[in-house]
């Protein structure tokens, strides 16, 4: 019986480092992708010691060179790639009137571009599979819009548009191709806010708390199974309510 592999970006920490443990317990080989080569190893670590194969990779996003060499490389050690969830992301907030160039730039390459590059890599071996999973890690401001987000929010809507248009092409070769789109999600990324902005948020929120990142990882874990074989093309919020 062979192991299933899933491939996820941003696997360093947070929501990522989440998902990769947990799809490790479910039976998974883990590609552990990220800049972030140290923390690559501690959750590859943990990941042996749930006796799962691990791989770490030094993904750069903004890099199609660097994208292609780490899907090649897991691609040689693996053989195959049957679940892809393209996690990573990052902000660079700021009201649009005052936002410069570069930061919008970095948080579509990175958010947007990335993910659709990286999901090129993996196309040709789930067809030739006939199977496939591929979860994109998008957000509920996505579907909201939120001020000061335009960058963000823009490379989030384009992510759920691109999981729709791939679900249309893909599921004649058994690939699925879902969202989930978290809400507040306690991470490094909310973390950094002040009580009185967390108040504020969580009074927008009907569970009245922050999202845990096992929350999200349980998700993606039902995404990438064969229960979930007849799911495509779907947003899954995991928001505690705050967009409906």
């Amino acid at each position: 019986m062979f192991s299933r592999v899933a491939f996820v970006t941003g696997a360093s920490r947070g929501i990522g480092r989440e998902i990769a443990l947990t799809l490790c317990r479910a039976g998974y080989d883990i590609v552990v992708a990220s800049p972030e080569i140290e923390k690559n190893e501690e959750v590859a670590e943990k990941i042996r010691a749930c006796s799962g194969q691990a791989l770490t990779v030094n993904l750069d996003l903004q890099s199609y060179d660097s994208i292609k060499e780490c899907f090649a490389t897991a691609l040689q050690k693996f053989g195959r790639i049957d679940v892809l969830v393209n996690n990573a992301g990052i902000t660079r907030d700021g009201l649009a009137v005052r936002m410069k160039r570069e930061d919008w730039d970095r948080v579509l390459q990175i958010n947007l571009h990335g993910a659709f590059f990286a999901t090129q890599q993996v196309l040709p071996t789930m067809m030739k599979q006939r199977y496939g999973r591929i979860i994109n890690i998008a957000s509920v401001v996505g579907e909201s819009g939120n001020a000061g987000q335009a960058n963000y929010v823009t490379s989030k809507a384009g992510l759920i548009g691109l999981t729709k248009a791939l679900a249309q092409e893909m599921a004649a070769r058994e690939i699925t191709v879902n969202a989930i789109a978290p809400g507040f999600i306690d991470t490094d990324m909310t973390a950094v806010l002040t009580d009185e902005l967390k108040e504020k948020l969580l009074a927008q929120v009907p569970l009245r708390r922050l999202g845990r990142p096992d929350e999200i990882a349980a998700a993606v874990r039902f995404l990438a199974s064969d229960e979930a074989g007849y799911i495509t093309g779907h947003v899954l919020n995991v928001n505690g309510g705050m967009y409906m």
